[in-house]
């Protein structure tokens, strides 16, 4: 009895084993842990995911609303979810409840279903719709799936750049005895060359994707002054080129919904045109004479012209009053000295290098100091081309081709050329900045960007 009680007592006292159940303990407590752990790492991964789809449906939302209904814009930001989480795989991640149209002011997105200025896009899981996001471990306490949301804002902005300035597809070439204002923005998507003696005033910018492939002349900064502080790289698609057949189209269905020249919104789109009275063009004969009858255009209308069968140009003459009327036309347009054109459209879909083209001593818009009104828009599928002492005021030029001018002095004040070639655009003169006023006219393409 006595040893049976002495081998009880040793086996009670005995720690022989302990680190056993120790481990066994530790073992519990990784598996804890690590389930947590995959839990934790499941949820970041599917919150990630929904971010993504989320980013791409808010684009998608907001560039589709530039020339659509938000219903057609909510259709695409779904349909672009759906590609990115497959409905089969991940369940309905975003409802059109979730994709919201506003404003963003910078700091806050405040909700407003009529604009098309931002987006908020929510995207989610949730274990009410039935596609929660899986759990292991935390199954084991009841949480067999937890909800992950996921929200994108994205504004629209207008390029500084196309606003006021030059911008070029191709070279951008500014030649000598140039003075450029404060505000003004030079951009090349291949380069910029300059000649020397030309004054850069600061807040100047003169951009292209890699400053280091700049020309300058022998004098380099020095006959430049200012230049090498206003350098930027800077690189973006010039998407107001893709918007001539919107244009046109504005001019050809006055009253569609979206473009229409005749059709007003809130706020007014670049398409409106209140000098404009009447949806019904009034067709020129052109074939024949080169100069063009001023007599059969009329105020506030919409002039159609057909060149198709006669190779010749027509001329805008002196005397020519051109003031609150469109044209549209398949012609090459020479615009003489003299010409008065002012709150104007002028289309032509000629491709030529010089679809559109002056000798010298030309007017294009008003001289009234940056006031509204007076501002003219030309839009060519093809080349401009101005010789001489060209005077621009609060108007643009928008080109598929190539635009070639010389400015007189002082002659450029709130300009907006853009060109799809490019652009060599001979000083000798002031470039002045209206900081877009008396420009609201101007034909522009949102761009988009990640707020939120």
């Amino acid at each position: 009895m006595t040893r049976r009680r002495f081998e009880i007592s040793r086996f009670v006292s005995s720690e022989e084993g302990g680190i056993t159940v120790l481990s066994l303990y530790m073992f519990l407590a990784m598996l804890v842990v690590g389930g947590l752990a995959v839990d934790y790492g499941s949820g970041v991964a599917s919150k990630t995911e929904l971010q993504v789809a989320a980013d791409a449906a808010a684009h998608a939302a907001l560039y589709t609303r530039e020339l659509n209904t938000a219903d057609v814009a909510k259709a695409k930001a779904i349909q672009i979810a759906a590609a990115a989480l497959p409905p089969g795989k991940y369940g309905t991640v975003l409802k059109p409840e979730d994709i919201v149209f506003g404003t963003w002011d910078g700091a806050a997105f405040t909700p407003d279903a009529g604009s098309d200025r931002a987006v908020a896009v929510t995207t989610r899981r949730s274990v009410a719709d039935g596609n929660g996001v899986m759990t292991y471990m935390l199954g084991l306490v009841g949480y067999d799936a937890w909800d992950v949301v996921s929200t994108s804002v994205f504004e629209t902005y207008y390029s500084d750049c196309e606003d006021e300035g030059i911008v070029s597809r191709l070279r951008l070439e500014m030649q000598s005895n140039g003075w450029f204002s404060n505000g003004i923005c030079l951009h090349s998507q291949d380069y910029v060359k300059v000649s020397s003696n030309n004054l850069y005033d600061p807040g100047v910018i003169v951009s292209m994707p890699d400053k280091r492939n700049l020309e300058l002349p022998s004098s380099g900064f020095t006959s430049n002054v200012g230049l090498k502080e206003a350098l930027r790289d800077s690189s973006y698609q010039i998407r107001v080129l893709n918007r001539i057949d919107t244009i046109i189209k504005s001019v050809n269905a006055p009253n569609d919904p979206v473009v229409g020249i005749m059709t007003p919104s809130t706020p007014p789109s670049e398409y409106y045109r209140s000098y404009i009275t009447s949806p019904t063009q009034i067709t020129i004969k052109a074939n024949g004479p080169t100069g063009l009858d001023p007599t059969k255009f009329k105020t506030g209308r919409i002039h159609y012209m057909d060149c198709k069968n006669d190779n010749t140009h027509k001329q805008i003459g002196s005397g020519f009053n051109l003031v609150k009327m469109v044209i549209i036309t398949d012609c090459r347009l020479q615009i003489a000295s003299g010409a008065v054109i002012q709150d104007a459209v002028i289309i032509t879909t000629n491709p030529d290098a010089k679809s559109i083209y002056a000798s010298s001593d030309i007017v294009i818009g008003k001289n009234d100091h940056c006031v509204v009104g007076g501002d003219v828009q030309i839009v060519t599928k093809g080349g401009v081309e101005f010789a001489a002492k060209t005077s621009i005021y609060g108007s643009q030029i928008l080109a598929a081709g190539d635009v070639s001018l010389t400015a007189n002095a002082d002659g450029f004040e709130g300009v907006s050329i853009v060109a799809g070639g490019k652009a060599d655009v001979t000083s000798n003169g002031k470039f002045g900045f209206c900081d877009g006023q008396g420009m609201g006219n101007s034909y522009a393409a949102r761009y988009f960007r990640l707020v939120h």
